[in-house]
């Protein structure tokens, strides 16, 4: 079945309604978060994420670890999954179908990556050990940053929204590059190969038509994600890659669907009631094939990402950012926020992130590669830029692979509370006071 880019359209406006209220819930949960870390029970926070741990045993055989780390490589792999879901789609039916759709939100984000990352390093670059977090700055939180934007309503166009998206799924797959390229220290290449050739399974098998998606599931978590566990590389990589080789192809074409389904309705039609509010059972056989065959009619890759997409923003985001953002702050807060690493990421994330994406943006646009979207104005952009310094739950997460001491990641988190703050007011006051085209 062929997506139709204006299904796409509607797909981005349940995304952003869902990830607007997915960044209310991402506030909320933080503030508990910071209450619990930074309260008497600081100690029942540490030993339920670091202490507690549960996992798989078969003979020698054996995977263990912290809720922490459950929920960092493997939660987080389920939401990457989701994420490569998006991508796909975008790539194939939506913003970032058509070279000159997908040119200014893809130029916007590499701006919005560079920038950042070249500003922290300029902070860092004398100190070997701060400088390995200059990925961090790079991070957008959609989620969240599609919550500011809500709390505008009608005053901000819905196509800025959707660039908005757009530019942050071209994000996303900067980040998991990232991690994959720099953020990954010994890898056995023995687990790379075997992750390879369950890879190489889920597309053939994509190729040869098979649709189901436990198939993919089984394969993908037991083969793909059990490789990268033990490969070195960041389990989250594996959850994109699994995600491409979801098929799009329905199982029935649009064309014999509609065929097939007026057939059923004529049928039911035409069949006698029995004058009760239950169905017969001439009836009932019919509903039961029409769901069939509405089964078969959706693309796995849309079934998958509608039903995943709520418990990535409601549940795995809000328990990832619970579990990563209870700072305990000790001593004076102030030198944690004056650290380099704080400020590095301060600048980066609200200054980096805006002058990336509006000089890029103009760039693109001054050179006729694209043009600004439908309503949307230059003020727009700007305030775009600002919420996209919104790193939050992505920056944290970049922050535990770039720092091995704990003592950096917690002035990393600390920049990254304050620059997402900064980031959040001064891109809602730029939009609300931006005009459109």
């Amino acid at each position: 079945m062929k997506m139709d880019p204006k299904e796409s359209r509607f797909s981005i406006k349940s995304f952003v309604k869902g990830a607007s209220f997915g960044g209310m819930l991402l506030i909320f949960v933080t503030i508990i978060g910071l209450v619990w870390a930074n309260s008497k029970f600081y100690d029942s926070y540490h030993h339920l994420w670091h202490n507690v741990e549960f996992g798989l045993s078969l003979g020698s055989w054996e995977l263990k670890s912290s809720l922490h780390h459950w929920i960092n490589d493997g939660l987080m792999a389920l939401f990457f999954f989701t994420i490569g879901l998006e991508i796909k789609r975008e790539v194939l039916a939506g913003e970032l179908s058509s070279v000159k759709k997908a040119t200014m939100p893809i130029v916007a984000a590499i701006g919005g990556m560079l920038v950042p990352a070249l500003i922290y390093a300029a902070i860092n670059f004398n100190n070997p050990q701060n400088i390995t977090g200059w990925g961090i700055p790079m991070a957008t939180d959609i989620a969240f940053a599609l919550g500011i934007m809500s709390l505008l309503g009608n005053k901000v166009p819905l196509n800025l929204k959707v660039f908005l998206t757009a530019l942050a799924i071209a994000d996303d797959l900067g980040a998991i590059m990232i991690i994959a390229i720099f953020y990954t220290d010994a890898i056995n290449v023995a687990e790379l190969i075997n992750a390879a050739i369950f890879f190489g399974v889920l597309v053939i098998a994509n190729w040869i038509g098979i649709r189901k998606t436990a198939f993919y599931a089984i394969v993908g978590l037991l083969g793909v994600w059990m490789s990268f566990v033990f490969s070195g590389v960041h389990a989250t990589v594996a959850g994109v890659l699994i995600a491409f080789t979801i098929p799009v192809k329905a199982k029935v074409s649009e064309q014999s669907y509609i065929e097939m389904a007026s057939s059923y309705i004529e049928k039911f039609s035409k069949k006698q009631s029995n004058d009760s509010p239950l169905l017969t059972n001439e009836q009932s056989h019919i509903v039961s094939e029409m769901n069939k065959l509405t089964e078969e009619a959706q693309p796995p890759l849309q079934k998958l990402e509608h039903a995943l997409h709520p418990f990535a923003i409601y549940f795995i985001l809000p328990l990832f950012a619970l579990a990563n953002a209870g700072v305990h702050i000790e001593g004076n807060l102030m030198d944690l926020v004056m650290h380099p690493v704080s400020i590095g990421i301060v600048a980066g994330l609200v200054l980096g992130k805006f002058l990336g994406i509006a000089i890029f943006s103009k760039l693109v646009v001054a050179l006729k590669w694209s043009e600004l979207p439908e309503g949307v104005s230059w003020g727009h952009i700007y305030g775009v830029g600002f919420l996209a310094g919104i790193g939050f739950t992505m920056s944290i997460f970049i922050s535990d692979l770039a720092f091995e001491s704990e003592e950096l990641a917690k002035v990393a988190k600390v920049g990254i509370f304050i620059a997402s703050f900064l980031a959040a007011v001064i891109g809602y006051f730029f939009l609300k006071y931006s005009k459109s085209k």
